[in-house]
């Protein structure tokens, strides 16, 4: 990695800081689905345990953007989105970044393991893992597909969620992760539309500097349409009830409309408006999950 291109400048580092390193806003869509996934598991765990959980899925979160931030250091001073970031302006060493990840890290999958159950510590590790190896060190540098496939990374906390509860992984787990993993690149595709003159700079291989704005929007309409069969899938498969049936087919149709509406715009508007639109869908999506199955464990429905 060539970090020639930064100079860094002697400085206090805040507590705002290390908050900042540790991506809080990422951290709270990954906190939320994995509390998801711990509300619809078959099974109880304790109000302790719960809070345990979630507390370690948010460390294990905030451990891999602290060693995102410190890997992705000569990017982030090139992209304007990212170049206000505390290790390319010089506001935490790099080696602090990467000691306070690694801390971070070992301290999550420990916690986890310990209080709760090793396979839900696996997931946990191997999450940490694909993020930090698999998606930044490896395929966001080499592939336009790096959000297809890096997309996993941030698609395990609701199996983790599950498996603390549930000691196992299962199909239905399977099936959350599949939502987050489908939901990514739609996503994140439309950030990168209008960020494309970011990425192109950097040198990052998104889909939209390698294979153009048209290929890109066609390839979002063809994973938010797979967004919607998975998540129409669980009421077929008594995942869900109909309460989560009716709002799901209504947030795919929302979902599939920006899509579309992006696929025809050839200005930025649309792909804003996607990117925002689907931060909102996943937390309705899941909220929806969660009160669905509330609503049927107490026999409401």
């Amino acid at each position: 990695m060539n970090t020639a291109t930064l100079t860094l400048a002697p400085s206090e580092s805040s507590v705002r800081d290390f908050i900042t390193l540790m991506k809080p806003g990422v951290m709270s869509l990954v906190v939320f689905t994995g509390l998801a996934g711990m509300v619809v598991a078959p099974g109880h765990i304790n109000y302790f345990q719960q809070c345990i959980t979630l507390m370690c899925i948010a460390l294990a979160s905030g451990a891999g953007g602290a060693m995102n931030m410190w890997f992705d250091r000569d990017i982030d001073a090139i992209m304007k989105r990212t170049s206000k970031r505390p290790v390319p302006m010089g506001r935490i060493a790099p080696d602090d970044a990467l000691a306070f990840g690694l801390f971070l890290a070992a301290l999550s999958v420990m916690l986890m393991g310990l209080a709760l159950n090793w396979v839900a510590g696996g997931l946990l590790a191997f999450a940490i893992f694909f993020y930090v190896v698999i998606y930044t060190m490896w395929l966001k540098r080499s592939t336009p597909q790096n959000i297809v496939i890096g997309g996993a990374a941030g698609a395990f906390p609701p199996m983790i969620g599950w498996a603390a509860v549930t000691g196992d992984v299962s199909l239905e787990s399977f099936l959350l992760f599949a939502i987050i993993f489908l939901w990514t690149p739609p996503h994140f595709w439309a950030l990168a539309l209008y960020k494309n003159g970011d990425y192109a700079r950097a040198g990052v291989p998104m889909m939209p500097v390698v294979a153009g704005k048209e290929s890109t929007k066609r390839q979002m309409v063809m994973y938010t349409w797979l967004l919607a069969a998975v998540t129409l899938s669980l009421p077929v498969l008594h995942m869900a009830g109909p309460v989560y049936a009716i709002a799901s087919a209504l947030l795919a149709a929302g979902f599939l409309y920006h899509a579309y509406k992006t696929q025809r715009d050839d200005s930025d508007a649309w792909p804003k408006k996607t990117f925002g639109f689907s931060i909102s869908y996943l937390f309705m999506l899941f909220t929806v999950l969660m009160v669905d199955g509330w609503l049927m464990n107490h026999h409401i429905l």
